[in-house]
């Protein structure tokens, strides 16, 4: 008796341990209790749009100059998310968008407004470059087309309306109403109505018809952002205005603004919104809706929620998780990946050797910001802070060329990371910070190696390691501090990479990538 108590002592001491453990490192908002916990997803998918089609929801994102791009997701509950597709695999409307002299950091697709319509997704966005541009597909899975239009709209809010004339608003500071034709360019002028008088930077405006109003639901934005909804019973206005929302309760909801209303199944009204979270970017979170008077009030007694109950959708639906680790086992890349700008695809390649990702060398360049298929990932934080994002990886370095630099990166304006470099035809170990290499050690003939990041998006600080054995890991360089700069207008990502600086024709094979 007193072994069986010991060894069910025992159970019950780890079974807890293990329970606190799996609570503290989850990465997904659904608690398993019938509660979520914002952010929704705790990553960089800034300025969500949704809809929801019969029983699914749509959500699309803004992803700038990765790659494939333009990322749409999808759920049965609004809590739990998936991959849908990537609706733009590249972007051939310019030599910036492969790095060709000139790039389009801090620019390219932002924004974009989701429409389904008579059995069609529509995605509609702006470039500040290009210009306005009109996806469309039979299915949210794709694929997709697109169509550069003769003019663009800032902030899109595409609508349909009732009457099967179509309209988008648009505008930053002062909002405007232009009538479309079925092709989506416009047939009307842009009729100015309304003008932000809260502050400056009304913006990112989604237009709904409900109960006989017309409603522009959008933001004074930034990180301390106001979510507010403009109403009038003529779409052209005049409009009156409303505060529905302005958290400054420090913490996970401070600034909560821009997104979606959407309408469940079961008649409730919630909201996809977005908070600007430190380094890893900017992230969904969910928030009630309650119609008073005619306004949709977000949130609980004015407040956002941080820990709330699911929607009603009908159903219960399995906790979903999104996919970080890969083998690099298959012959196409997970959803999860975009490279910095378009990828050369002809430097790149899984099944030339099966089981690895090949990346050659695609240009020679002075530095990461300028090389191509820089392949990157977000990452995503635990909703318990304190416990870093651990990514790691192996690479085989033995086909590299002189000067070749490849490794693993923390990718942003203010970047750093741990490579292999070959210099003088001896390969070497490289920390690199902001352009900097801060320490370097000899790679003792290996031909293979381990290398890892250890990033806190709570500290904002990332480390770099190496290891010839994946067990005993040494710490090379110093900390990077990550930021969220606007001139890049990303959450800072993982990244692979290899690049040359004197020559062509070298190349590594990373075996995998796997982050705890």
């Amino acid at each position: 008796m007193k072994f069986l108590s010991l060894r069910f002592g025992l159970f019950l001491f780890l079974f807890l341990i293990g329970s606190q453990l799996l609570v503290a490192q989850k990465l997904h908002s659904d608690n398993g209790d019938g509660t979520y916990t914002n952010p929704v997803i705790p990553a960089d998918f800034p300025d969500p749009d949704v809809i929801r089609v019969d029983d699914t929801y749509y959500m699309v994102s803004t992803t700038m100059w990765v790659f494939p791009g333009v990322t749409v997701l999808q759920s049965k509950d609004l809590v739990n998310w998936e991959y849908c597709s990537n609706a733009v695999p590249r972007f051939d409307f310019s030599p910036c968008y492969n790095l060709d002299g000139c790039n389009r950091y801090g620019h390219g697709q932002w924004a974009t407004s989701i429409k389904y319509n008579n059995g069609k997704f529509y995605l509609l966005f702006i470039t500040l470059d290009e210009g306005g541009f009109i996806c469309s597909a039979d299915k949210a899975e794709g694929p997709w087309e697109i169509k550069m239009l003769p003019k663009g709209f800032y902030d899109p809010g595409l609508f349909f309306d009732d009457d099967d004339r179509v309209y988008v608003a648009h505008g930053y500071g002062t909002i405007r109403i232009t009538e479309l034709n079925h092709e989506f360019t416009a047939i009307g002028p842009d009729s100015l109505v309304f003008t932000g008088d809260i502050r400056g930077g009304l913006e990112g405006m989604h237009v709904y018809k409900i109960n006989d109003f017309y409603y522009l639901y959008g933001t004074y934005g930034g990180v301390d952002g106001i979510q507010v909804a403009l109403r009038s019973k003529n779409i052209y206005g005049p409009y009156e205005q409303k505060v529905v929302l302005e958290e400054r309760t420090p913490g996970v909801n401070f600034g909560v603004h821009q997104g979606a209303l959407i309408e469940t199944q079961s008649g409730e009204w919630w909201t996809m919104l977005f908070v600007d979270n430190g380094p890893f970017g900017r992230m969904p979170n969910l928030q009630p809706v309650s119609w008073v008077d005619g306004w949709p009030m977000v949130g609980l007694d004015g407040k956002a929620v941080v820990t709330y109950r699911k929607p009603k959708v009908g159903n219960e639906y399995p906790v979903k998780d999104f996919p970080r680790s890969d083998e690099f086992d298959e012959n196409t890349l997970g959803m999860q990946w975009g490279w910095n700008h378009n990828p050369d695809s002809t430097q790149w390649s899984l099944t030339e050797h099966p089981g690895v990702l090949r990346l050659k060398t695609a240009k020679v360049v002075t530095g990461l910001l300028e090389a191509r298929n820089n392949l990157t990932q977000r990452p995503f934080t635990h909703y318990d802070q304190s416990i870093p994002s651990v990514a790691t990886t192996k690479i085989e370095v033995a086909n590299m060329k002189e000067g070749d630099v490849a490794g693993l990166g923390i990718f942003q304006e203010a970047y750093a990371f741990i490579a292999v470099k070959q210099v003088a035809g001896e390969k070497q170990l490289v920390m690199v910070n902001k352009g900097e290499t801060i320490a370097s050690v000899p790679l003792n003939e290996a031909s293979t190696v381990y290398l890892r990041t250890i990033a806190s998006n709570k500290t904002k600080l990332a480390t770099f390691e190496y290891s010839y054995d994946n067990q005993s890991f040494d710490q090379l360089g110093n900390e990077l501090t990550m930021a969220f700069s606007l001139k890049m207008f990303t959450g800072n990502k993982f990244c692979l990479f290899n690049y040359a600086t004197k020559e062509l024709g070298g190349y590594v094979d990373f075996d995998w990538f796997r982050v705890e």
